[in-house]
């Protein structure tokens, strides 16, 4: 029985981080299914959820508008969510006719999100996190694949800053994007990719639906344009910089936050499940939704099954001695996690890994007792700031200067200033 137990733990681990990833990654390779793009400009909406964000905001917003897209088919909502950090004034600066401010009580991201939509001009919804800070031209590349009348959903392409006072776990975190972001490539050339990141993504309008209490808004809104029977793709073009949490609790409680939100998202739309409706696309929510997810069971168990294992055979031996080094890497990349030498990837890896399988084991019991974490609290690190966004490449100082002003006189122009 135990042994039954072992070797069923090491096949689900082998098909969640070695034969699932290599399947993708093979199926990009050989199954393409391309996808018109043009250079066209559908009227957009650009959606920023945002609670108690006063110190960043106004960087946020001046990123989007300077954008290089037309400022007459482009115009920005921020849903404040009982914000009372500061009145509402925080961006009066930026209250133009491309930038309207929905002082909303505290009624949760989802509701927050959806009364903006209720209140969008836009044909394309362009969704936003406040602590991301847009590329110059990240809009323009986003609705490029717009112009296909399939594609009902485009992700954008989250990239983490470097910066000098993180912990262990933001190299780790990093690193997990970067694998993240090569499936993403492989799935949408193939098919769809799972889902976007709340930094950047784009649907249709039509697509929106609203969106339960305690579910990642993003995956959600995800899941929901592939169950209606368009495809999610990935545009890498389209970039949105993000700082990691600084600290590997505020990353240990987002994981938790995420992995709850994102597991009741497969469970409000179980249809997607249906390799029959969604084909490949189920196995890959599976795969890496659910199965990923949960992968600290089978670590637990094979742990725990190596000390009566152990004088059975070399290999187990040796997968106990494995197990044992790996753990004690990632103990010392967690204690020593805001030194240099912990910060190393030898270091930083496993603790970042081990820091995510805790994340998973608190998210499902989160899910088991009916937890479901309905309010949203962002995280308080700084917004990002690439060197590029402040002058040189990007959205250079200048440039965003003169695009707010274009933004401005086009507004005055058409009649619709404040």
């Amino acid at each position: 029985m135990i042994r039954a137990l072992y070797w069923a733990s090491v096949s689900a681990l082998a098909y969640s981080y070695i034969v699932y990833p290599l399947v993708v990654l093979a199926r990009g390779a050989i199954v393409r299914r391309p996808h018109l793009e043009a250079e066209v400009h559908p009227s957009v909406t650009v959606v920023v959820a945002a609670h108690n964000e006063a110190a960043r905001i106004e960087r946020k917003l001046r990123s989007v508008l300077a954008q290089d897209y037309p400022a007459n088919r482009l115009e920005v909502i921020v849903a404040s969510d009982g914000s009372d950090d500061g009145p509402p004034g925080v961006v009066a600066g930026l209250r133009r006719a491309r930038v309207r401010v929905l002082d909303l009580p505290r009624i949760g991201k989802g509701e927050a999100l959806a009364a903006a939509v209720a209140a969008a001009r836009g044909e394309v919804l362009v969704f936003s996190d406040a602590n991301s800070i847009l590329a110059s031209d990240a809009i323009g590349r986003l609705v490029r694949p717009f112009a296909d009348p399939a594609i009902g959903g485009v992700a954008g392409n989250q990239v983490y800053v470097e910066a000098g006072d993180e912990e262990a776990t933001a190299v780790g975190e990093r690193s997990y994007w970067d694998f993240d972001r090569a499936l993403k490539v492989a799935q949408s050339r193939s098919g769809n990719v799972i889902g976007a990141t709340g930094a950047l993504y784009a649907i249709r309008r039509s697509l929106f639906r609203p969106i339960p209490e305690g579910v990642n808004d993003d995956l959600f809104t995800s899941l929901a344009v592939v169950d209606a029977g368009y495809r999610l793709v990935f545009e890498p073009g389209a970039v949105a910089y993000e700082r990691v949490a600084p600290t590997q609790s505020l990353e240990y409680r987002r994981r938790v936050r995420i992995m709850t939100r994102g597991l009741r998202c497969v469970a409000a739309l179980p249809a997607v499940l249906d390799p029959r409706r969604t084909g490949f696309y189920a196995l890959q929510v599976l795969s890496q939704k659910v199965l990923m997810r949960t992968m600290a069971v089978p670590l637990a168990v094979l742990a725990l099954a190596s000390g009566p294992l152990y004088r059975r055979t070399a290999i187990y031996r040796l997968a106990a001695w494995g197990q044992l080094v790996s753990y004690a890497l990632a103990a010392a990349g967690l204690v020593m996690g805001r030194r240099a030498v912990g910060r190393h990837p030898v270091l930083a890896l496993p603790a970042y890994f081990c820091t995510l399988q805790m994340a998973s084991l608190h998210a499902t019991w989160n899910l088991l007792r009916g937890r479901s974490l309905d309010r949203w609290e962002p995280e308080r690190g700084q917004a990002a700031e690439p060197e590029g966004l402040a002058a040189g490449e990007g959205t250079p100082a200048g440039a965003e200067r003169d695009a707010i002003a274009e933004h401005d006189a086009l507004a005055e122009r058409d009649g619709l200033a404040a």
